[in-house]
C-alpha cells in the first residue's frame, strides 16, 4: 500500500491530547508543527522524544491539521502508529488475492453495519449468497439467509522483546468487538480477529493480559467458541507498507 500524500521526515516532540503531536520538520527551517495522531490507544513504547518520525502532509482546505503522524522509530524498528491502515492493508490483500485463505470468498465489502450502533471492518460473502446492503444494516433475514464472514481488523504497535502485544491500554471497544464476533458465530456465520503488526522486531503475538486481562479472556473464549485468529506483520518502508506472511501465536487456551 502506498502512501497517497508526500511523506516527510521529522523528530517526534511530543503527544498531547491523545490526538495531537508536535514534530519538527527536516530540512530547511527546520519548522514546527502539529501532526494529528490517528491512533486511540496509548502507544506504549512508540514515542521516544526527538525520535525520527514521518508525516504526511495534505493540504486540503477542510483539514484542521495538514500534517499526519504516520511512523516513529523505536530503537528496534519504524513503527506504524496510523490503525486506520490496518483496514486499507488488508482490503488491498484481499482485491488482490493476496490472502490464500480467503480464496473460498469471492466478494467483500468494507464498514458494514451490523446492528444500530456497530459497524464490522470487513465482510466477505461467497457468490450464491446475497451482498450486505449498502449503507444499511444488515437484517434479521440476511442474517438468517445468507452466510457471512466476519472481520474485525486491528493494529498492533506494542512490542516486548520480540512478542507482539495487544492491546496498549484497557479497551472496553476491544471487548464489545469480541462479544458481537461470538454472537454472529452462535447465528452460524464464521468470524475471524485479524491483527496487523507494524513494526518489524516481532516474532509472535499474544495478547497483552497485563494490560487487560478481560480483553485477553475474552480472546480466549471466542477462540474456543471458533473465532478465527489471524497475525500478520508488515514491512515498513518510507512510502509504502506491505502485509508480510503469517505471525506465530502464543496464547494458552
Amino acid at each position: 500500500m502506498k502512501f497517497s500524500d508526500p511523506i516527510i521526515d521529522a523528530l517526534f516532540l511530543k503527544r498531547y491530547k491523545r490526538f495531537f503531536a508536535d514534530v519538527q520538520l527536516q530540512g530547511k527551517g527546520q519548522k514546527k508543527v502539529v501532526a494529528h495522531v490517528p491512533n486511540t490507544g496509548s502507544l506504549k513504547g512508540c514515542l521516544p522524544k526527538k525520535a525520527p518520525c514521518r508525516v504526511t502532509y495534505n493540504d486540503n482546505p477542510k483539514r484542521k491539521l495538514k500534517y499526519t503522524l504516520q511512523m516513529v522509530k523505536t530503537p528496534s524498528s519504524w513503527v506504524g502508529v496510523n490503525t486506520s491502515l490496518s483496514n486499507q492493508l488488508v482490503w488491498e490483500a484481499f482485491t488482490k488475492g493476496q490472502l490464500p485463505k480467503w480464496n473460498e470468498w469471492d466478494f467483500g465489502q468494507k464498514e458494514v453495519k451490523i446492528t444500530a450502533k456497530s459497524r464490522i471492518d470487513l465482510v466477505l460473502w461467497k457468490k450464491q449468497n446475497k451482498a450486505p446492503p449498502p449503507d444499511k444494516r444488515l437484517s434479521a433475514p440476511d442474517f438468517i439467509l445468507n452466510r457471512f464472514h466476519f472481520v474485525e481488523i486491528k493494529n498492533v504497535s506494542l512490542a516486548e522483546g520480540n512478542r507482539a502485544l495487544f492491546p496498549d491500554a484497557i479497551t472496553t471497544r476491544g471487548h464489545k468487538h469480541i462479544q458481537e464476533l461470538m454472537e454472529l458465530i452462535e447465528q452460524g456465520h464464521s468470524a475471524e480477529m485479524l491483527f496487523t503488526v507494524q513494526r518489524e522486531d516481532c516474532k509472535v503475538f499474544s495478547p497483552a493480559d497485563a494490560i487487560d486481562q478481560k480483553y485477553g479472556r475474552l480472546l480466549r473464549e471466542a477462540t474456543q467458541k471458533g473465532l478465527h485468529l489471524s497475525v500478520y506483520p508488515c514491512r515498513l518502508n518510507k512510502n509504502n507498507i506491505q502485509l508480510m506472511g503469517d505471525m506465530p501465536l502464543e496464547i494458552d487456551l
